[in-house]
């Protein structure tokens, strides 16, 4: 009995132990003549080896089992093998029989292969050494998963960190600035006040002089006086000489202490412009890495739960002129593919917005305003990469347009298919979409379309004394965009030759819409702001609100104006315009916010206005969130830094 245990421990230890089991029908057959003892009865194994199995039996009959421990009978074994077409047959002798411990009638018995195909017996093999090595690799490979995770959950900190870092200390040179441009100030009034003094004290040396020269004029009349008098004036000279001396002492530390601050703020200034630019790069980075892979488009709002994932059509439009400008072509040619291929429409024109996942839409309204703007964005590409793949949509926005166009006996366009208001901001839109597209295609038609809307903007938005632009036909209300655009859709010299004032477009744009407000960086810090509100801050209930995008527009209005004045040769008006610029551009620097989502990876981003959920005033409510990245916010202050138009050809 020793001898058997050992031996059945010697088989059983070549054995591979399953963590399942394997079903078995078993038939015994006599030594000698083959043939059937039993009939077929069922076991299963979760112990299996090249040369046998170790089979498992529940109830075995006593007079089955007395023949088994006799050795007077073979096995004949079908197993049924997970992953195989066919069960696998087999031939076995009789190795050993133990009893299950604790467990009755269960039994135990080692069978040796005397017939079973090759390929058939390295299959049972494979498949038993794959189930033993399935649990440590799958653990194996959850913890590398899991280390992955860590480790990109650990650089993505890192990079959001570093992205934060780098924002906030672009604001805080901003904020340096801002603090040794007040010194600057202070000692220039401190300057010209000891200089005023200077000045003064030099006006009653003059007058002194003047009457010692009366005195000796007088001399011979009144010696004794005048020489009285004289050395009287001439020690008052000598004494108003000892204090303009003591004044000028006074003002070289002034001026050391300005040439201090000016080296102070020319060092900051360097800083800032590079971190600017680092800035700059990061929120095109923003824009590129929520481009989703599968339709090409880019959600317009990060943060905001409601509109969450969608993509709105103008969105679309100024981005695609981002990646053009960037020479990012194959980016703005998957939003493209989109629209061309997947983009459902509505007679024939897009609707205003799609969910950016899967392209289905988000917005069943479809307006003039977006479309003309893709259009526009074709263009743009077209001209930048000369690839004209994509211009016949644009034509075929142009032609859904004058057919809008051609319903109105004054040649003005209407918000979009039944509605019957009129938009200023649409028409200019049409205005410069018309053009670029001439300019393009050389097809008369466009041209026409562009003079019919030019004739209708005079009619209708250009004709009152005190408001130099109306809002739509028939509507009063003041929009910055329609100020700035009208500088950058039609341009000043052809304002002026239209009879139009731009100083006065522009002058009444500021002294109307230009508004100082309270913001608060996510950080907790609050800084003071200056830019363009929606709207008047007068008409609207809710105080003032800086508007990102508007201001960015204004930025670039300003910068148009500059140049022109540049061109013609009046640079003193050339550096107003320009300053200008430059300060409201610093002022949105200070909107810069890092990415509050995970995909974004903290890079750089600017809300869509300095308050969420706020009336714009124009029948739309900004973003909820108070760090909701905006694309268009974040897009034309991109343009606004590069000084670039959307709504005109580079020349």
């Amino acid at each position: 009995m020793a001898s058997k245990k050992k031996d059945s421990f010697s088989e059983r230890r070549h054995y591979i132990r399953l963590d399942t089991v394997i079903p078995v029908q078993f038939m015994l057959v006599d030594v000698n003549t083959k043939q059937n003892v039993t009939d077929w009865m069922q076991g299963f194994t979760n112990n299996i080896s090249n040369g046998g199995l170790c089979l498992r039996v529940n109830n075995l009959k006593e007079e089955v089992l007395h023949l088994i421990r006799q050795k007077k009978v073979d096995f004949l074994l079908e197993l049924d093998v997970p992953f195989s077409y066919k069960q696998a047959e087999a031939a076995c002798s009789l190795a050993w029989v133990e009893d299950v411990e604790g467990e009755g009638k269960k039994k135990l018995i080692g069978l040796c292969y005397e017939k079973i195909a090759p390929a058939l017996n390295r299959r049972i093999i494979f498949y038993a050494r794959a189930r033993r090595l399935f649990l440590p690799i799958i653990v194996s490979i959850i913890i590398i998963l899991g280390l992955g995770l860590g480790l990109n959950t650990y650089y993505n900190y890192r990079l959001v960190q570093g992205n934060k870092a780098l924002i906030q200390e672009l604001v805080n040179i901003l904020q340096e600035s801002n603090i040794a441009k007040q010194k600057i100030r202070k000692i220039n009034k401190e300057r010209e006040d000891l200089q005023f003094k200077i000045q003064a004290l030099e006006v009653r040396i003059r007058t002194i002089d003047e009457e010692k020269l009366n005195l000796k004029e007088k001399v011979e009349q009144q010696e004794q006086r005048a020489i009285r008098k004289t050395g009287e004036l001439n020690q008052l000279v000598d004494k108003l000489g000892k204090e303009k001396a003591n004044l000028q002492e006074q003002l070289i530390p002034f001026q050391q202490k300005e040439n201090k601050v000016t080296e102070d703020l020319l060092r900051l200034e360097q800083k800032r412009v590079t971190l600017e630019k680092a800035n700059l790069d990061k929120m095109y980075r923003w824009l590129t890495i929520h481009q989703n892979y599968r339709t090409g488009l880019v959600m317009s709002f990060e943060g905001d739960t409601d509109i969450a994932n969608w993509g709105f059509i103008y969105d679309q439009a100024l981005v695609i002129q981002a990646y053009a400008y960037f020479s990012d072509f194959e980016r703005v040619t998957k939003i493209l593919d989109f629209f061309v291929k997947k983009a459902k429409r509505s007679e024939g024109l897009f609707l205003n917005a799609y969910y950016v996942n899967d392209g289905t839409p988000a917005e069943y309204i479809v307006r003039s305003g977006p479309n003309i703007w893709l259009g526009i964005s074709i263009i743009q590409y077209t001209n930048k990469s000369k690839d004209t793949r994509y211009l016949g949509l644009a034509e075929e926005i142009a032609r859904r347009i004058i057919q809008i166009q051609e319903q109105d006996s004054e040649g003005g366009i209407r918000g979009g298919p039944g509605v019957d208001w009129y938009s200023t901001e649409h028409n200019l839109d049409a205005y410069a979409f018309f053009n670029m597209l001439y300019k393009i295609t050389g097809k008369p038609e466009y041209g026409q379309a562009g003079e019919r809307v030019l004739k209708w903007l005079l009619l209708h938005t250009y004709d009152k004394a005190d408001l130099p632009i109306l809002r739509g036909k028939g509507d009063s209300t003041i929009a910055t965009d329609t100020y700035a655009w009208s500088i950058a859709a039609i341009g000043p010299q052809k304002l002026e030759s239209l009879g139009m004032d731009p100083e006065r477009i522009m002058d009444f744009a500021e002294q109307n819409c230009a508004v100082e407000v309270n913001f608060t960086r996510p950080q907790g810090q609050y800084i003071k702001i200056r830019g363009f509100d929606f709207a008047p801050q007068k008409h609207v209930a809710r105080g003032g609100v800086v508007s990102s995008e508007w201001t960015a527009q204004m930025v670039l209005s300003f910068k148009i104006m500059s140049d022109y004045y540049h061109k013609k040769g009046m640079e003193a008006k050339a550096k107003v315009y320009d300053a200008k610029a430059y300060n409201y551009l610093l002022e949105l620097c200070n909107m810069i916010i890092s990415s509050p989502s995970p995909s974004g990876q903290g890079e750089g981003c600017l809300p869509y206005a300095s308050s969420d959920a706020v009336d714009t005033g124009h029948g739309w409510m900004t973003p909820k969130g108070k760090y909701t990245g905006s694309v268009a916010g974040t897009t034309y202050t991109i343009f606004a830094y590069s000084n670039y138009n959307p709504l005109a050809l580079k020349e």
